[in-house]
């Protein structure tokens, strides 16, 4: 009875509450096809991909209809291609479009990888590299990049950090005509990790093996459903309903994933089970919130209900497999929340108080349009805050802002599917600029010590 019980709680998940496998994301070491020939090289690359990957979306697919369970992306992260060596832009790109090219071979969504690990410093060719990556992500579509400045045991690297805000208003300019979406596909970290699946910031991490098959899972909807009638409960209990709901969830990606990993003959890495919420309506972070009993996603009690909200995601996660990892947690991205969208339309979610929740959640700023005229500096500033967030926590931060070329706070941008439409934020006008022209690296903080 329990079993039978248990399989039609999943049916109604899969028809009523969005609940779906969001990504599965083959993870592929690209190590083996660096060398000085950088032209041959990125054939290399691309040649490498498609041959392992070729098989991804067709298998996905067909467990997808055997088991009931949509798979709505299928997508690929790679080493990342700083360790490529380049020193000009025109080989970095080269190394761009083998990625974007491979990518659209296979069918995938999503590539990413295009990335740089710069906590401590920043070699000649990562510099290099960070100069090229607005042209990178302007003449590709389906490359995503991503760039880790700090860590909690390294500090942050302040010079790198000082590159972001140039780097992402380029990267609005060159895209300008498509309302800046380059920088949808750019994310800077602070302790990035690993063996994340989701996108933009997804990347396979040197110390991961040949080849894997890393599975995000996400369900807002189905945690939402699940607290509706637990009115009057104490938070204790709803934080209980939402572990068991989360091992539910779970449970339904770890079958998934592994069945996509045997029939493919690839190692199965991690499950990533992060409540990524949708435009859809139903499919909302900010309404599990609301559903807890504040008026709106934003007031006063948003972090800590966010907080309990993450904390049981990653307990109830823990307890249905073994490999739990990624992020697991809660996104907030502003422009995927159709909740979060009327909270910000509204005054009530400010960006600031954004930036107090990225303390509990899983990410940081994620998917928040700006001014177009934001200077190169607030940018900087905005990454540098994210970063001390992470180091300071020991947890994974991260900020995907978009300048809207254009645009100025109170204006939406509308930019389809899954990356939905925002309004442009308001922003602090005091400048940042003297603090971040200081460069230099910050230093680790004192829990960091731990040899």
């Amino acid at each position: 009875m329990t079993i039978y019980k248990d399989v039609l709680e999943t049916i109604h998940m899969i028809e009523k509450e969005n609940l779906d496998i969001r990504t599965t994301t083959m993870g592929i070491s690209l190590l083996d096809c660096f060398g000085r020939d950088h032209k041959a090289a990125a054939d290399r690359v691309y040649d490498k991909i498609t041959r392992l990957a070729g098989k991804l979306v067709e298998t996905a697919d067909e467990v997808s209809d055997d088991y009931g369970i949509r798979i709505v992306n299928k997508r690929i992260s790679v080493t990342p291609i700083a360790f490529a060596g380049a020193k000009t832009t025109e080989d970095w790109l080269l190394y761009a479009k083998a990625l974007d090219n491979a990518a659209k071979a296979v069918g995938v969504d999503i590539i990413g990888g295009f990335s740089a690990l710069v906590q401590k410093g920043c070699t000649e060719s990562d510099e290099s590299f960070i100069e090229a990556v607005p042209y990178a992500l302007a003449e590709t579509d389906a490359m995503c990049s991503s760039i880790n400045l700090g860590s909690t045991k390294a500090g942050i690297n302040m010079d790198a950090v000082m590159m972001m805000g140039p780097l992402i208003k380029k990267t609005a300019y060159l895209t300008r005509d498509n309302s800046s979406f380059g920088c949808a596909k750019f994310v800077a970290f602070a302790n990035a990790v690993e063996d994340n699946p989701f996108m933009a910031g997804a990347f396979h991490g040197v110390s991961e093996a040949e080849n894997v098959i890393n599975v995000g899972v996400s369900g807002p909807g189905v945690v939402k459903e699940a607290l509706v009638g637990m009115k009057d409960a104490p938070v204790d209990k709803i934080a209980e309903k939402i572990k068991q709901t989360a091992f539910k969830i779970t449970r339904a990606g770890q079958l998934v994933g592994r069945e996509v990993s045997d029939r493919l003959g690839v190692p199965f890495g991690i499950l990533d089970l992060s409540l990524a919420p949708t435009p859809a309506v139903g499919d909302s972070v900010a309404e599990i919130l609301e559903v807890m009993g504040l008026e709106r996603c934003g007031t006063h009690g948003s972090t800590a209900a966010l907080a309990m909200l993450t904390d049981a995601v990653k307990k109830g996660g823990i307890m249905a497999s073994g490999h739990v990892g990624g992020l697991s947690g809660a996104f907030i991205p502003v422009s995927e929340d159709n909740r979060m969208i009327a909270a910000a339309e509204e005054g009530c979610l400010t960006f600031d108080k954004l930036e107090a929740m990225t303390s509990v959640c899983s990410v940081g700023l994620d998917m928040i349009a700006i001014p177009g005229d934001t200077s190169e500096d607030t940018i900087s500033a905005i990454i540098a805050d994210e970063a001390a967030i992470g180091v300071i926590n020991n947890k994974t931060t991260a900020v995907r802002v978009i300048p809207v070329y254009g645009m100025k706070a109170g204006d939406r941008v509308d930019w389809g599917g899954l990356f939905g439409s925002a309004p442009v934020m308001e922003l602090n006008g005091f400048s940042s600029s003297r603090f971040i022209q200081r460069g230099g690296r910050m230093p680790a903080p004192v829990h960091s010590f731990k040899n």
